[in-house]
């Protein structure tokens, strides 16, 4: 039997996305509280779809940099989303900007520290994994932020998405900037 690598490169960084979920999932946790949500996007049409709502919110924003990284994840085979809910952790360690969280209660929009410190742990813990699997990934609060409005971890205060690709070149560094991509295509 032979196999051919491009024609199993896909199945391959379907493994290798749930191993990075898996790693993010045991990454360690403050006080021991599991607040982290993890999925995987797979199929072209949901990356197609999450790069013009990228795009969309780009435009909405007038952030530049999401109109980029809207053209950027179209490169990518899978997309791992890593997202906290918010929760108080009883701590009153004031790092979130209030000096307890009873008083943190008063203001959701604002997550616990502790829960982004989880968040950046597991965000880590995959794409250390996914390094030592050698595929090429980058961590995109971009389409993380613009996610939020397809529903996915619909119950996450703060979301990062991680483009996965196996190729020759790492398509997720040495971006252009989205008015250099449009001139090269004239």
């Amino acid at each position: 039997m032979v196999i051919n690598e491009r024609e199993s490169r896909k199945e391959y960084l379907i493994s290798v996305a749930k191993q990075m979920m898996t790693a993010a999932r045991t990454a360690p946790k403050g006080k021991g509280v599991d607040i982290v949500e993890i999925a995987l996007v797979a199929g072209d049409e949901d990356i197609q779809r999450l790069s013009a709502l990228t795009r969309q919110k780009g435009e909405d924003t007038g952030l530049k940099f999401m109109l980029r990284d809207s053209e950027n994840i179209l490169q990518a085979d899978v997309i791992v989303l890593i997202g906290t809910r918010t929760q108080v952790q009883g701590l009153n360690c004031g790092y979130c900007g209030v000096p307890t969280c009873a008083e943190k209660l008063q203001n959701d929009a604002m997550p616990c520290a502790i829960n982004m410190v989880d968040l950046g742990i597991a965000v880590g813990s995959a794409v250390a994994t996914a390094a030592d699997l050698r595929v090429d990934t980058r961590i995109m609060f971009s389409v993380g932020f613009a996610i939020k409005e397809m529903g996915y971890l619909a119950d996450c205060h703060s979301i990062y998405a991680i483009p996965v690709s196996a190729s020759s070149k790492n398509p997720f560094f040495d971006r252009k900037p989205r008015e250099q991509q449009l001139e090269q295509k004239i």
